[in-house]
C-alpha cells in the first residue's frame, strides 16, 4: 500500500525540523517546502531567510528527504504587508501573523503542496491540536500551554483542517528541543522566531521607517499638558510603555506612562499613568464580523471565552448580535486594558478554538 504523502511548511526552526522526524515516524512519505516571502533588500539584515534556508536544507540532508522552495513574496508584499503599512498608517496595531497564515501558509502555500507537489496531508510545525468528531473538523489548543499556537489560526475553516497535520499537538516544547538534540540536528539550540513574519522585533522601528517617515509630534496627558515628543503616531500603540522617553517627566507619583489613544489629524500621543489606569480599560469591542472555524448559530446572545492577545488569559464574554447594527459587540465579565484596534480576538470554549474577529473600536471604561 503506498505511504501518504506529507509536505511540510519547513522553516529552519527547531518544530517545523522536529515535526519532520516525528512524521518521518509514523511512516508517511515525507517532504519539506521552503518559503520565501520577502524579497526586499535584505543588507540590513531585517530577514534571516538566508539562514533559515540553510538550516532547513540541513535538516533535510539529514533526514534523508527532500526540500523544495517557493518564493511568495510577490504574494506576501501584496497580500500581507500592503495591508499591514495601511493598517499602520490608520493608527491600528494588525497582526500580520495572522494574515500570514491565513492568506500565505494555508492557502496559497497548501495548495500548491495539493496541486503541485501531489500532497495527501499538508503539515506545519504550529503547537496546536485537531480533533474530529462526527466528520467535522476542530481546533484546540495544543497540550504545552505556554507554546500554544492556536490564537494564530484562528482563521481556519473545518474542511481545511481535515487535511492539516500538527506534530506537535502533544508535545512540550522542553521535549521537542530534546528530541531535536537526541538525533543530531544542528538546529536544536536555534531560538525561536518572534516579531512579526519577516523581521525582529528590536529592529522593528529601524525597519518601519522605510515605509513610513518619522514625523514628530506632541505627548500629551488628557488634561492636555505638554510632557515630550515622539516619532510619529504609527510607531505606538495603545498600552505601550517602552520607547516613550517620558519616565521622569510630571511623574510625581513614580508611575510609568502609557500610551491611552491617538490623535491622526493631529499626530498627537495621548498618555496616562499607571498600569490599571481607568482610561486603558475597556469594557469590551465592536467588530464587523466573526471568523467562526465551525458554523455557529447566530444566537442574540453567545457566552464564551476571548483572549484578546496572544498569551493573554481568557476571560468570559458575551457576544451580541443586532441586526439594526453594523457591529457585533462583545462585552468582558471584568473590565480589561490594552484592547487595540486592528489586533485579534479570538473566542474559546474551554480549550476548543471556536474562531476570532478583528478588533474594530474598544468599548472604553470612561469616556
Amino acid at each position: 500500500m503506498e505511504k501518504k504523502r506529507v509536505i511540510l511548511a519547513m522553516s529552519g526552526g527547531v518544530d517545523s525540523s522536529v515535526s519532520a522526524w516525528l512524521l518521518l515516524k509514523k511512516g508517511y512519505t515525507v517532504e519539506g517546502l521552503f518559503m520565501k516571502n520577502w524579497d526586499e533588500d535584505d543588507s540590513n539584515n531585517y530577514c534571516s531567510a538566508k539562514i533559515d534556508f540553510t538550516d532547513a536544507q540541513s535538516v533535510c540532508n539529514r533526514l534523508g528527504i527532500l526540500l523544495h522552495t517557493i518564493n511568495f513574496s510577490t504574494e506576501y508584499w501584496e497580500r500581507v504587508f500592503k495591508k499591514f503599512i495601511l493598517e499602520y498608517k490608520k493608527g491600528n496595531t494588525p497582526n500580520p501573523d495572522i494574515l500570514c497564515n491565513k492568506i500565505i501558509k494555508f492557502n496559497i502555500c497548501l495548495n500548491f503542496a495539493f496541486n503541485h507537489l501531489q500532497a495527501n496531508y499538508f503539515a506545519t510545525g504550529h503547537y496546536a491540536k485537531i480533533k474530529r468528531k462526527r466528520n467535522k473538523y476542530y481546533l484546540y489548543r495544543a497540550s504545552d500551554d505556554n507554546k500554544d499556537q492556536s490564537y494564530f489560526l484562528y482563521t481556519l475553516k473545518s474542511q481545511i483542517l481535515s487535511k492539516i497535520f500538527f506534530p506537535l499537538s502533544n508535545i512540550k516544547k522542553t521535549q521537542t528541543r530534546k528530541i531535536a538534540k537526541k538525533i543530531n540536528l544542528c538546529i536544536y539550540q536555534k531560538k525561536d522566531s518572534t516579531g512579526i513574519c519577516f523581521i525582529q522585533p528590536k529592529k522593528f522601528n529601524l525597519f518601519l521607517n522605510r515605509y513610513i517617515p518619522y514625523k514628530t509630534g506632541k505627548i500629551l496627558t488628557m488634561s492636555g499638558e505638554f510632557i515630550g515628543l515622539h516619532c510619529g503616531y504609527e510607531y505606538y500603540t495603545i498600552g505601550q510603555r517602552k520607547g516613550l522617553k517620558i519616565g521622569g517627566k510630571k511623574n510625581k507619583n513614580m508611575y510609568p506612562w502609557y500610551v491611552v489613544k491617538k490623535n491622526i489629524q493631529l499626530n498627537i500621543v495621548v498618555v496616562v499613568q499607571g498600569s490599571r489606569n481607568p482610561y486603558l480599560l475597556s469594557y469590551g469591542f465592536l467588530t464587523k464580523k466573526i471568523h467562526w472555524i465551525c458554523h455557529i448559530s447566530r444566537d442574540f446572545k453567545l457566552k464564551c471565552l476571548v483572549q484578546i492577545r496572544h498569551q493573554h488569559k481568557p476571560i468570559i464574554c458575551c457576544i451580541f448580535y443586532n441586526k439594526k447594527s453594523q457591529y457585533i459587540q462583545i462585552l468582558f465579565n471584568k473590565p480589561l486594558e490594552r484592547v487595540v484596534s486592528g489586533q485579534s480576538a479570538v473566542f474559546y470554549s474551554h480549550r476548543q478554538c471556536l474562531g476570532g474577529a478583528n478588533i474594530h473600536q474598544n468599548i472604553p471604561y470612561l469616556p
